[in-house]
């Protein structure tokens, strides 16, 4: 069995994987400020429940955009599974060639991704990532990340104008009918929302024409279906597409052979 771990900077999400395919997946709040035993504690109570032993995996692989907690959780799950995971970097993946001007700059979930987008479609993919940033991730059809397009995410817009306006209130994410805002949630919602379409668009457009000629769209992370209108933009959601990038990964480095046709 696998266990891939993605720490991002809202959840941290656990995938049990077993012969290639996902069995299990857990999810608990990124809170920095707690010891480490309180996550692992979590993952004892789903494994218990779940009636997964820990002798049972044989591989472990770390994502982290968090650098505060990657050293506990990556002790954590040494301790736990017996198994020294994997830490993932722009050198973990050979067989992705990182074409920017410092791999290392790269997030690991946004590495992951490119994996599995690649591995899936092998053709030109833009990834766009709805997470607490929206990521936009390019890979070509010759395995090869020419670059990346970073904007706040949609929970964070909205906080940010919370957090910093005295009289707007924070909204929940939901798609207006209308552009035209009739009171202060509408309005909120629809300048985040319907302006974040429009953002989405077009960047996806540039990022196409860029890449010389069409591109597989697909959109991943827990906000990713939050604005239907986009859902015909993407040949593909899956919001676990990190997840799966981490076994893919972990698995190589296992077995040092990249998955077939790669």
């Amino acid at each position: 069995m696998l266990l891939a771990v993605d720490i991002g900077n809202t959840d941290i999400v656990f995938g049990v994987y077993e012969a290639g395919e996902p069995v299990h997946i857990w999810r608990t709040p990124t809170l920095s400020g707690l010891p480490a035993y309180h996550y692992q504690a979590f993952i004892q109570l789903q494994m218990l429940e779940a009636g997964v032993s820990a002798g049972r995996f044989d591989t472990a692989v770390i994502s982290s955009v968090v650098p505060g907690i990657t050293a506990a959780i990556s002790d954590l799950v040494e301790n736990l599974l017996a198994i020294k995971p994997v830490l993932v970097s722009a050198d973990t993946y050979p067989a992705l060639r990182l074409e920017i001007d410092y791999p290392h700059e790269l997030g690991s979930d946004l590495i992951a991704n490119a994996v599995a987008a690649y591995t899936r479609f092998k053709r030109n993919c833009v990834i766009v990532d709805f997470g607490t940033a929206l990521t936009f991730t390019a890979v070509t059809g010759d395995g090869r990340v020419p670059g990346v397009a970073i904007v706040p995410g949609l929970m964070t817009a909205v906080k940010a104008l919370f957090n910093n306006t005295a009289r707007l209130p924070e909204v929940p994410l939901v798609l207006p009918e209308t552009a035209i805002g009739k009171n202060t949630m509408h309005s909120i919602q629809s300048g985040i929302l319907i302006g974040y379409e429009g953002l989405v668009r077009n960047l996806l457009a540039r990022f196409k024409k860029e890449l010389g000629q069409d591109a597989v769209a697909i959109a991943t992370g827990g906000l990713s279906s939050i604005i239907g209108t986009l859902a015909e933009d993407f040949t593909d959601t899956d919001p676990t597409l990190t997840l799966e990038g981490l076994r893919i990964i972990g698995e190589y480095v296992h077995t040092r052979k990249p998955p077939a046709g790669l």
